[in-house]
């Protein structure tokens, strides 16, 4: 399960206002920057898991990167207003089945070829083809022929394989003309349409498809308001302004770098002392006695985001195939301690499967993540106990050691469980385990939705097959269920077949959710101002110097 990514989302948050920084410029000899127009800003990032296909980039490291580079047919205003026409011209249909897409004529990838709509269809049956191994290739079941392009592993994990598909393309597109595609859905589907912003969705240009992904990905072709310059591994990713991007929004500084750390204490310094441009989260470490404001004053701010903090399992393993054995530990888990001793109130304890900021959420729908231990110990009798030692893996180049050490050392107060938890270096090392499925206990994992429906937080995470169902949870009435919502003639109906689909994940519990994210952010003195999304990733077309 990844923390997501990249697109931004249209949910109403007063987040997005903009920051103005008490200086405009550092004095520092920077040239042209305190103009705007050929500054430079340092983001902070981590190494990306993946080279940057977007199709096969499923975590922030990487997503952020992509969301920069790329550009798509929506995009999701920062002021929380509802998805809007970005590369597409129009998107129109009558029956929320069939949907006719028309991109505007002029657009360009970096490489200076124009973006046509075969470079939609193109990608798009590529993602879909599953011996291609897309990570996001089930964002696409809705088109009509999926099913002929993607067949599934017979027995999860097991001996047999995935049998060849039928065809590496869908049926459901058609190319009208340069500027014009069709795509005809399996059914109708009121949300499509909000989903086509999500990085999954992003055109690729001709010479994708002559070139092994992986060659790509490290010197990637897009066609969004940066370009890709170079990648020094766990160094730095320079990007650069596309001066022939001719959308709304251009850039208004030249270079960015993301500079690439393996700890957030480091980057904080480099913060501090104005050597880096945009943290998007301090540490934990600058929350106590609200150490960040002081540290930081009018360059910081605070936010919430759709975003919520779990604990996954790896159901692959049998010591954890019990639902019983995983509802006691999250019943045993105290969620409101964990957000005021470490968070020092900063985060909200979970208390519902979809973030309550996401359209069709329902609040307080998670009864597995009540705090009861007289409960818990009576479920673990039941499970037969947990013998051995139980660790809780996390990536420790970000500030997650505290609240999972938290975490531990309460499912060992209150169960009697030999647990601890244990770092594994960097993220992109971590999530490389987890999709090898490798882990062996229960791990850290994040959901930052990627397009605004409750949709977002069901199919994805607990459909068989979906894109970030790491632990490989499958239960086929989840995936009647969610096939059915999916079908529903309008949002409402849809939102309520989701909600069955989730009452159902709530008394197996493949993950634990354990609290919402809230988001304290810094930026130096040279910024004069930005804006975050609606997710707080930074939108560098906003920046100001």
């Amino acid at each position: 399960m990844r923390v997501s990514k990249r697109a931004t989302s249209a949910i109403a948050l007063s987040a997005a206002a903009a920051l103005v920084a008490s200086g405009c410029s550092t004095g520092d000899g920077d040239g042209d920057a305190a103009g705007g127009k050929d500054g430079a800003i340092t983001i902070h990032g981590v190494q990306p898991e993946n080279p940057l296909v977007p199709s096969n980039t499923t975590e922030t490291g990487g997503g952020k990167i992509i969301d920069w580079l790329w550009t798509g047919l929506v995009e999701y205003p920062n002021d929380g207003g509802a998805p809007r026409n970005a590369l597409a011209e129009s998107i129109t249909t009558t029956d929320s089945k069939v949907f006719t897409i028309k991109i505007k004529k002029g657009t360009k990838f970096h490489d200076g070829t124009e973006v046509k709509s075969k470079n939609f269809v193109d990608a798009w049956n590529w993602s879909a083809y599953s011996p291609n191994a897309a990570q996001n290739g089930t964002f696409f079941s809705d088109i009509q022929g999926f099913a002929d392009t993607y067949a599934m592993d017979p027995d999860g994990e097991g001996p047999q394989k995935a049998p060849e598909p039928k065809t590496d393309k869908m049926s459901g597109l058609k190319i009208i003309d340069e500027q014009t595609f069709e795509v005809t859905l399996a059914s109708p589907t009121a949300v499509f349409p909000t989903k086509l912003g999500y990085a999954a969705f992003m055109p690729l240009p001709d010479v994708f498809f002559t070139q092994k992904p992986e060659e790509f990905g490290k010197k990637p072709i897009a066609n969004g308001p940066v370009k890709f310059v170079s990648w020094e591994d766990n160094v730095l990713i320079k990007l650069t302004r596309f001066d022939d991007y001719n959308l709304r929004d251009t850039m208004k500084v030249k270079d960015v770098d993301v500079k690439l750390y393996q700890d957030e204490t480091a980057a904080y310094t480099d913060l501090l002392s104005n050597n880096l441009d945009f943290m998007e989260t301090v540490p934990t470490s600058a929350l106590a006695g609200d150490k960040w404001k002081a540290d930081l004053a009018e360059r910081g701010r605070s936010t919430t985001t759709p975003t919520t903090a779990l604990i996954a399992f790896p159901l692959y393993d049998k010591r954890f195939q019990d639902p019983k054995l995983r509802r006691a530990v999250s019943l045993a888990i105290n969620r409101q301690e964990v957000s005021d001793k470490i968070f020092f109130g900063t985060r909200k304890p979970a208390d519902s499967w979809a973030n309550p900021l996401t359209p069709g959420a329902k609040a307080g729908n998670c009864t597995a993540c009540k705090f009861d231990v007289t409960e818990a110990k009576r479920l673990l009798a039941e499970a037969g106990g947990f013998p051995g030692e139980m660790v809780f893996y996390y990536n420790a180049d970000s500030s997650h050691k505290d609240w999972m050490d938290a975490v531990a050392q309460q499912i060992k107060t209150n169960l009697g469980i030999n647990a601890r938890a244990e770092g594994v270096p960097t993220f992109a090392v971590f999530r490389a385990n987890i999709n090898a499925h490798k882990m062996k206990g229960p791990y850290r994992a994040a959901w930052q939705q990627d397009y605004p429906d409750v949709e977002n937080w069901v199919n994805p995470l607990y459909v068989t097959g979906g894109s970030s169902n790491d632990g490989l949870y499958s239960n086929k009435e989840v995936d009647a269920l969610a096939k059915q919502a999916g079908a529903a003639p309008t949002l409402e109906a849809s939102h309520e077949g989701f909600a069955k689909a989730i009452e159902i994940v709530d008394q197996e519990v493949p993950t634990i959710p354990v609290y919402f994210y809230g988001q304290q952010s810094g930026h130096s003195e040279k910024i004069k101002k930005l804006e975050l999304n609606n997710v707080g990733e930074l939108d560098i077309t906003s920046v100001e110097l």
